[in-house]
């Protein structure tokens, strides 16, 4: 059992005037109008960090808390290779279903408890701490420092504009939905805006812009549209899947995946995202079932070095190279 978690969510300026009971149960629907009545009467529920057991009229910026109870959360892989450890830049090939940081159910099991608990059980005093993120079913090169002004400067280089000379290049191995107007050898450029859409279990998710989305733009809310750019190669055609190279210069929440649903090349097994920007309303982004991995971050300057890391991909992500010769015969 973990202690429990408390989530927050800020009132709307469209839910100005609605009452307690009717903006949860309307932007959280993964639990039942009954019970979020239950929660909100046995107290679990504060407004402005303020207690409360009915169910009042909220006006906008209230704040409203759930003290979530403890629960029991799934088991993770706790263990994954070292790539490089120089006492401060730790660089570890994460494994898939870690999550990296508290979220989607998960508080203890993530990889920053892991962390602390490794640290506490060596010599070394400062805890390694990740710099970016990538999803839990999302494996691959995860880049951690220990030092507080290293992680300034690598979180800058992360966040730096993608027009910048010195922007870091993160590319990633996806196996995806057979397209065929995609062909062998082909890059295409995907530059679609992602921003925050309506979902029933979530209150909101990540999606694309696009006019074919099947989605809407949450109403209300001042989040602009974040520009996303993704570069996209044609590696090996399979008999129902293409393997693909995608080349990230921003890193956009669910990027890889959302960019290849717009077209028409979403991730095997994705049970949140599919073709041409739908989704589905009974699935969450902490869902696995697709292969997706980190294999390579490169340009990182830091402290007068110049450094590169690469995580050897799983196999069915590798490239068969029988299979390749045979493709660029047909």
């Amino acid at each position: 059992m973990n202690n429990g978690w408390t989530y927050k969510h800020y009132v709307s300026h469209q839910e100005n005037g609605m009452s307690l009971l009717k903006v949860l149960s309307t932007r959280y629907q993964h639990s039942s109008i009954q019970t979020w009545r239950n929660r909100i009467e046995s107290g679990q529920i504060r407004i402005n960090n303020s207690l409360t057991s009915k169910d009042i009229d909220l006006y906008h910026k209230d704040i409203v808390c759930w003290s979530r109870p403890p629960w029991i959360e799934q088991s993770i892989p706790c263990k994954w290779e070292t790539i490089f450890d120089d006492n401060d830049i730790l660089v570890i090939n994460k494994p898939s279903g870690l999550p990296v940081i508290p979220g989607g159910g998960f508080v203890n099991h993530t990889l920053t408890t892991l962390l602390k608990l490794n640290t506490k059980n060596s010599c070394n005093k400062l805890v390694p701490k990740p710099v970016h993120r990538l999803g839990r079913f999302t494996s691959g090169v995860l880049i951690c420092a220990r030092e507080r002004n290293t992680r300034a400067k690598l979180c800058k280089l992360f966040n730096a504009n993608e027009n910048k000379k010195l922007h870091l290049k993160r590319i990633y191995r996806a196996l995806a939905k057979r397209n065929s107007n995609f062909q062998p050898g082909e890059t295409i450029e995907i530059i679609k805006p992602i921003e925050k859409h309506f979902h029933p279990l979530l209150g909101y998710i990540w999606n694309t812009s696009s006019e074919k989305n099947e989605t809407t733009p949450i109403k209300g809310l001042t989040y602009k549209s974040l520009k996303a750019l993704s570069k996209v190669k044609f590696l090996e055609r399979r008999e129902e899947s293409d393997l693909l190279e995608v080349t990230i210069s921003t890193g956009r929440p669910h990027q890889i995946r959302i960019h290849l649903a717009a077209i028409e090349s979403p991730l095997i097994g994705d049970p949140l995202y599919h073709e041409r920007g739908a989704i589905s309303y009974h699935a969450t982004p902490g869902e696995g079932g697709f292969l997706l991995h980190s294999n390579k971050i490169s340009n990182i300057h830091i402290n007068k070095k110049e450094y590169s890391f690469e995580a050897l991909p799983p196999l069915p992500l590798r490239i068969n190279s029988k299979k390749n010769t045979n493709l660029n015969q047909e």
